[in-house]
């Protein structure tokens, strides 16, 4: 990818759109390198989140431009999300876990305010159980989260918005201005 300022208006517009979000204290934002051989264009943030008892989630949102509209995209831009959460043990076994992930993006997505089209995705279990001198927990679980959509036209920040709201929900956070009182046994 060359230089930004060679970049087509649209694709500057949209960075601009993404770069303009603010995430909230418990959760970080950074512009990273973007995969090149999606898109003619690329750009692409890496986000962490940790919620209550250290429950953590990462992910990547990725914003790829061709002007050429590839057909599945529906558009010429498209954006690509990938978000992966520990589970406490307990969540881990609900077996209505996938939906509720899913619908933790669209939620977002709907409350942000921003439009989509050709919105799909994957959402995944795994455990993993670890054995003899391999240091860690014995067992982990975690849900990802793939998922990619077209936005209608350059004003990404609600998409980037709807983005963080899904990393808090990942994380275990409640939204925006609700305290969670700890228990103590």
């Amino acid at each position: 990818m060359t230089a930004m300022t060679h970049a087509p208006e649209l694709f500057r517009e949209a960075v601009a759109a993404l770069r303009a979000v603010r995430p909230r204290p418990e959760v970080t934002l950074e512009t990273v390198r973007a995969p090149q051989r999606l898109a003619p264009w690329a750009y692409a943030v890496a986000c962490e989140a940790t919620g209550p008892a250290d429950v953590g989630a990462s992910g990547r949102l990725v914003l790829l431009h061709d002007p050429e509209g590839p057909e599945a995209w529906h558009g010429v831009l498209r954006l690509v999300v990938y978000v992966r959460a520990e589970l406490d043990r307990e969540l881990a076994s609900d077996p209505f876990l996938p939906t509720v992930g899913w619908s933790w993006l669209t939620d977002a997505l709907e409350t942000s305010g921003a439009e989509w089209s050709a919105l799909g995705g994957t959402v995944t279990e795994t455990s993993s159980a670890r054995f003899g001198e391999i240091s860690g927990p014995s067992r982990t679980d975690d849900l990802e989260l793939r998922a990619s959509w077209t936005p209608p036209d350059a004003n990404l920040k609600p998409h980037g918005e709807a983005f963080l709201q899904l990393m808090s929900s990942m994380a275990g956070l409640p939204p925006v201005g609700v305290t969670l009182f700890r228990q103590t046994s």
